[in-house]
């Protein structure tokens, strides 16, 4: 498991979940695999009852299974729930897409475009991880610009789900460039203000993961619900 630093007044109950989240994105903590709580416990240097009370947490969204008396185990990845994800961030992130071509100032376009620059230096040193937390700022960005940051928080507990499919997703650089792509693309629609096209390219860039459904399976038949 990767371990980061715990942030300055964060709780433990917070880095507990924060680290256990990001572990199981990345498939630091792989699908269908048991977890001891007290080896997270020991692994992060916090105490039992954060480490518990953050997988209790995982659990309501589906991303960890807790067994009294057997343990707990990072769910198998359940495709109707990446799908519902998908489903949901798709259906917002048209409409703050249209908000943000209304919106968005010379400023907020310059930090997309400097996101994009970070995301073009992660791709050229190989950096998947990096990569991937730059790909999630620039979304994040695009609420923040529409000023819908507590819709971002709501639909945030169901993209873990979403999310383990799309790191499953970048396991070759052209992938990565696609993605990449899209991207400044997504910029380019903002800067002539033109919503429709800016709609069509969310929606392309959002449903890339269908296309490699069997392929993902194929690679990691263990991962997934049968």
């Amino acid at each position: 498991m990767e371990v980061t630093a715990r942030r300055a007044k964060e709780t433990a109950r917070d880095y507990a979940f924060r680290t256990l989240r990001k572990n199981i994105v990345m498939l630091k903590l792989a699908p269908g695999s048991m977890v001891s709580e007290k080896e997270l416990a020991v692994e992060m240097g916090i105490s039992r009852t954060p480490t518990r009370e953050a997988l209790i947490e995982l659990s309501k969204s589906q991303i960890v299974d807790i067994f009294p008396q057997k343990g707990s185990y990072i769910s198998k990845i359940d495709y109707s729930l990446v799908d519902e994800a998908r489903f949901m961030r798709l259906v917002l992130e048209k409409a703050v897409i249209e908000l943000v071509c209304e919106l968005a100032t010379e400023e907020d376009l310059n930090e997309l475009e400097h996101n994009i620059s970070l995301q073009q230096f992660y791709v050229d040193s190989d950096t998947t991880g990096k990569f991937f937390q730059m790909d999630n700022d620039f979304h994040e960005k695009l609420f923040i610009i529409a000023n819908k940051m507590q819709v971002y928080h709501l639909m945030d507990s169901m993209m873990i789900h979403f999310d383990r499919v799309r790191m499953m997703r970048l396991h070759t650089d052209k992938e990565v460039i696609e993605l990449l792509d899209d991207h400044k693309d997504i910029v380019a629609a903002i800067r002539k203000r033109d919503k429709e096209e800016a709609s069509e390219l969310m929606t392309k860039h959002l449903s890339r993961y269908k296309v490699d459904e069997e392929l993902i399976r194929r690679e990691h038949p263990d991962y997934f619900i049968k």
